[in-house]
């Protein structure tokens, strides 16, 4: 399993993004983040991977490749479980994520991709 998880500060806000990473992973609400059009989110993603079979309302499994996916919504944040997932199709995650201005935090490496990492 690869992990993508994605939020997004509030102006002028700057946090620990582990620390953040390890509260939304807890489901804890964090000050400071703003709330996320989820329904619009999930909207896009079944918009965008709707050739893909919907396992449930929010899994995602490819029968005509490699992979699967699972998303976990909170209010503030929104986590994609990959399972032998293809890098092109993480990639267009991540993209469709950056639409809604919610760049990637990588736990694996870890590593949070926006313009104020340094």
């Amino acid at each position: 399993m690869y992990e993508l998880l994605f939020w997004k500060y509030l102006d002028e806000i700057y946090l620990n993004h582990h620390e953040v990473y390890e509260a939304l992973v807890e489901e804890q609400e964090v000050e400071g983040l703003e709330k996320l059009p989820v329904d619009v989110i999930m909207n896009r993603i079944r918009s965008v991977f709707s050739q893909w079979e919907k396992v449930d309302d929010n899994s995602w499994k490819n029968t005509a490749g490699k992979g699967a996916f699972q998303v976990i919504t909170t209010p503030q944040s929104v986590r994609i479980d990959c399972y032998g997932t293809e890098g092109k199709t993480m990639n267009q995650l991540v993209s469709l994520m950056e639409e809604f201005k919610c760049p990637l935090y990588d736990p694996q490496v870890p590593e949070r991709y926006d313009e104020m990492s340094e």
